[in-house]
């Protein structure tokens, strides 16, 4: 077991990614059917051999904290996934930054004694081979290594752009500029920071101190503390992502990141799980994805009656205990207790754990959170107009989002369920949109709860 120990920032609101994280924080968010967003990077430290974990939270982390206390477990003498909150342990505020998260967390660091120190991103999908990052920065001598990749230059103005020579010794770092530098021969893009790093553990702490005295500090990695160490001239040193190989995997696999921050890119990257040829490989053994191990039954794709076509799934995934029934699915994800009912056509659309699509139901272009559910007839993603009048939220695509537990009618307003209207209300990121569509949208009765599942189990 590598002693190494492993920080998980993991508290991130995702305000891009509202109404879905209203409720729940950003490494808690469902992906790809089965699992949560922090369940990549867990995999990715606990495969790559690492046994002390911290993961910490702070935004709505209740359901975080639920997932991770029930599913994710070592087994060993000093192993360990310790759940850390937000604990104001430096002053009565919450976390100012990234590394005022590791600033407030300074005890455990400390405790560590550790050489070198690792802090990995909890908002990211991602497959990692991590111990050959600490490999290289070990190897190196640098005080800190960044793990990088290029990306195209338009997409480069929202992450921290890198600048390094021959040798991958970084000479230059820019925080989300508005004009990024280009890779050498390439204009085209930009080397950018994924957000994850390996420290010499003395050395970190040395700036995380320094920084917490400056009053116009941001707090931040990318905006001061990697700056000041290229002021001081310290060694830090570029990780070349390209160069990462996940063991079970063929050699011309290309390595798979996404920053999933938005309703689009969540929307797609789950699209490419689903995929005929899908760049994340969810199916190699050496290299398991772990989650809840739920006790639902295998999905089932069943014929209503003779009467009824039969189903057909056309480069779709099927959660386990869902069942679809007379129906075509075309491109489409469905989560894990969902029920399709018989006659419905379904395309390139994404659906979460609990929902109910009723009879007859034609839908394109969707995401619909957990406990949604569509009363028979209903049309969503066919009519543009008529969604433009009826959905609060629709991204710049056109792609329509179904805040938890929504009941769409086969005509009418959409009805919200009670405690997720009240949340959407105050939420900085949705209460602007519900103040525009008062008036245009229900609220179900308090008997209504986003909880409340609507797929197959409570059916006969």
């Amino acid at each position: 077991m590598n002693r190494t120990p492993i920080f998980i920032l993991a508290g991130g609101k995702g305000s891009r990614l509202a109404p879905l994280t209203c409720h729940r924080a950003k490494p808690a968010v469902p992906f790809a059917g089965r699992y949560r967003i922090i369940d990549f990077v867990l995999s990715n430290v606990v495969n790559s051999g690492y046994g002390q974990v911290y993961v910490l939270t702070q935004f709505m982390a209740t359901s975080l904290i639920k997932h991770l206390s029930r599913n994710w477990h070592l087994q060993g003498i000093q192993q360990f996934i310790e759940v850390v909150p937000a604990q104001m342990r430096r002053g009565s505020h919450w976390y100012l930054g990234t590394a005022d998260a590791m600033w407030q967390n300074g005890n455990l660091l400390h405790q560590a004694r550790a050489q070198h120190v690792g802090i990995f991103s909890g908002d990211h999908v991602y497959k990692f081979a991590i111990d050959q990052m600490q490999e290289v920065h070990e190897d190196s001598g640098a005080a800190l290594t960044i793990a990088a990749m290029p990306v195209p230059l338009e997409e480069a103005t929202a992450f921290g752009v890198i600048q390094v020579d021959s040798t991958g010794r970084i000479t230059g770092f820019q925080e989300k500029p508005k004009n990024p530098t280009p890779m050498p021969g390439d204009p085209d893009r930009a080397l950018v920071s994924m957000g994850n790093y390996f420290f010499q553990r003395t050395r970190l702490l040395e700036y995380l101190e320094d920084d917490a005295d400056r009053e116009d500090s941001h707090h931040d990695f990318g905006k001061n503390i990697i700056p000041k160490m290229l002021e001081d001239g310290l060694h830090l040193q570029v990780y070349d992502f390209g160069t990462n190989r996940i063991p079970g995997e063929r050699e011309s696999t290309v390595p798979y990141w996404r920053d999933v921050g938005t309703l689009e890119a969540y929307y797609l990257a789950n699209m490419e799980v689903r995929s005929s040829l899908p760049a994340l490989n969810l199916y190699n053994r050496n290299w398991r994805i772990r989650t809840a191990q739920r006790d639902y039954p295998p999905s089932r794709l069943v014929r209503h009656s003779h009467s009824h076509a039969v189903s057909s799934a056309i480069d779709s995934l099927i959660s386990e205990g869902s069942i679809i029934s007379s129906s075509t699915l075309d491109r489409v994800l469905v989560g894990y207790d969902c029920f399709v009912h018989a006659g419905c056509y379904l395309q390139e659309s994404l659906m979460l754990s609990g929902c109910d699509i009723g009879e007859g139901a034609r839908i394109r272009g969707v995401l619909m959170d957990k406990n949604c559910r569509i009363e028979a007839g209903a049309e969503i993603g066919i009519h543009e107009a008529t969604d433009r009048e009826r959905f609060p939220f629709r991204t710049e695509s056109g792609l329509v989002v179904l805040p938890k537990g929504t009941e769409v009618p086969r005509s009418g307003p959409i009805r919200f369920a009670h405690d997720m209207a009240l949340i959407m209300k105050n939420d900085p990121d949705t209460k602007q949109v519900l103040e525009e569509w008062e008036g245009r949208y229900l609220v179900a009765d308090r008997s209504r709860h986003s909880h409340d599942s609507s797929g197959p189990r409570y059916k006969d």
